[in-house]
């Protein structure tokens, strides 16, 4: 599609903030239940401000040339859920969260050197577009069921939500989306997300207050405990500005506790890990590539992005406890709205940060139901699927070895294959796209042969 703002354009500043609000909106949700999901303490606030911290060192590594966003990474989730599991303290734990952060960020480090110095044909030659185009649509199509999934749920622990309400929640919230994104004027087109969310939001209030005077459980969409929780020892400063609990703050009383064999066990943990969510990073940084029309692996390099992909993980991870990765609601967010800015994207990380101390606007956001977010990924999800099948283009699928590759990729991706070996998985994407280079080679061997 057409950019309205290119890597480099700087919108002016009112517009600039709502664009980056509609950033953190698009990745907040994902970002903020990773620590909710790893449970010991671990404080979304902080998750928050790890992410705009390893965006913003993201950005200094590749000269601000990049628009990319980094969050929570679920591909960690294992390897956190292991450095609380084999710590004798829970200091201990948040220690083990810190020094498998920076394992894994080292090997990004590692595999940038050997790319500044062998280059990134390797890159190009070992996943050229029949490769790469059927992975980007899997990571869509991989999250699919998460989008439609989250239609038929309410806000957190409200279970007695009726299906029927909330799928009528996120498919007004899809559609007002959609209607923003393609008939929208100027601003509006490029805030579906803000303006969807907060329908869908809007429609849950209605649905719910009808609900509470009515005493229909199943109307009742929206959970307002976490606002609740906020004015419970009255209304102070302390409701409305909360210093995160940060994860170096935490982990400091774990350094009595640790041994080789604690390190030992958090290194199995990460390193794999990190190895796989490579092949995830370069597959993300083809598919912006592909929006933006530039190719981020040649300028600003596969260098340089690593690094900043693995050095803002680390700094992510020592205040927030958790890795941080390539997010591709952020990347739908861009295609859809047209603003590749960078000025945006690091607003969107200095935004993470501030907003990390404000209670209610960390609070509001964990009362948006899941059917809201459910039909915006819908379409954050959908574009990530439809650019990658626009990158298969330019490919002769008449060709057989084409075929098979993309065929090979598409159903070991959406048919979810995975391999673990100990408490390591490779995730359904890595596989697909692991496999399909091996067919890929083994049947460009076979035509070279011939």
């Amino acid at each position: 599609m057409k950019l309205v703002y290119g890597i480099k354009d700087k919108p002016k500043f009112g517009a600039n903030i709502v664009f980056a609000i509609q950033q953190l909106l698009a990745i907040m949700t994902a970002t903020l239940v990773v620590p909710v999901i790893i449970g010991n303490g671990m404080q979304p606030a902080a998750a928050l401000f790890g992410a705009g911290v390893g965006t913003i060192v993201y950005g200094l590594f590749t000269k601000f040339s990049s628009p990319v966003f980094l969050g929570s990474s679920f591909a960690f989730l294992g390897s956190m859920a292991a450095a609380f599991a084999g710590a004798v303290t829970v200091e201990l734990g948040y220690l083990g969260l810190i020094i498998g952060a920076i394992l894994a960020g080292l090997v990004y480090v590692v595999i940038a050197l050997i790319v500044k110095c062998v280059g990134v044909n390797w890159i190009n030659k070992l996943m050229p577009a029949v490769v790469i185009g059927p992975t980007v649509a899997i990571i869509g199509l991989s999250l699919a069921g998460n989008a439609v999934g989250d239609l038929a749920k309410g806000t957190g622990s409200v279970p007695a939500a009726s299906p029927y309400f909330t799928t009528i929640v996120g498919i007004v919230t899809l559609i007002v989306v959609a209607l923003c994104a393609t008939f929208g004027k100027k601003t509006v087109k490029m805030i579906p997300f803000i303006i969807g969310i907060l329908a869908g939001y809007a429609l849950s209030v209605i649905f719910t207050l009808i609900g509470n005077a009515a005493g229909i459980e199943a109307m009742q969409i929206i959970n307002f405990d976490a606002f609740k929780a906020l004015v419970a020892d009255g209304v102070k400063l302390s409701t409305f500005v909360a210093l995160p609990e940060f994860t170096f703050l935490k982990a400091l009383g774990g350094f009595e506790a640790i041994d080789g064999a604690y390190i030992a066990s958090i290194a199995v943990a990460y390193v794999p890990v990190a190895f796989v969510v490579f092949a995830e990073h370069v597959a993300d940084h083809k598919n912006i590539s592909s929006i933006i029309e530039k190719d981020l692996i040649e300028e600003p390099g596969l260098a340089r992005t690593l690094l900043g992909d693995g050095v803002g993980s680390m700094a992510g991870a020592i205040f927030g406890g958790c890795p941080n990765t390539t997010y591709g609601e952020s990347v739908g967010c861009v295609a859809i709205s047209g603003n590749a800015s960078v000025y945006t994207i690091q607003t969107a990380a200095v935004l993470a940060i501030l907003i990390s101390f404000l209670s209610p606007f960390v609070a509001f956001v964990n009362t948006i139901p899941s059917c809201v977010m459910g039909g915006v990924c819908m379409a954050l999800y959908g574009f990530i699927a439809v650019s990658g099948l626009k990158m298969l283009q330019p490919v002769d699928l008449n060709e057989n070895r084409n075929l098979f590759v993309a065929s090979t990729i598409l159903i070991a991706g959406i048919g979810g294959l995975t391999l673990s070996f100990g408490k390591v998985t490779i995730t359904s994407i890595a596989c697909a796209l692991i496999l399909g280079i091996i067919v890929n080679v083994v049947l460009s061997k076979a035509d070279k042969a011939e």
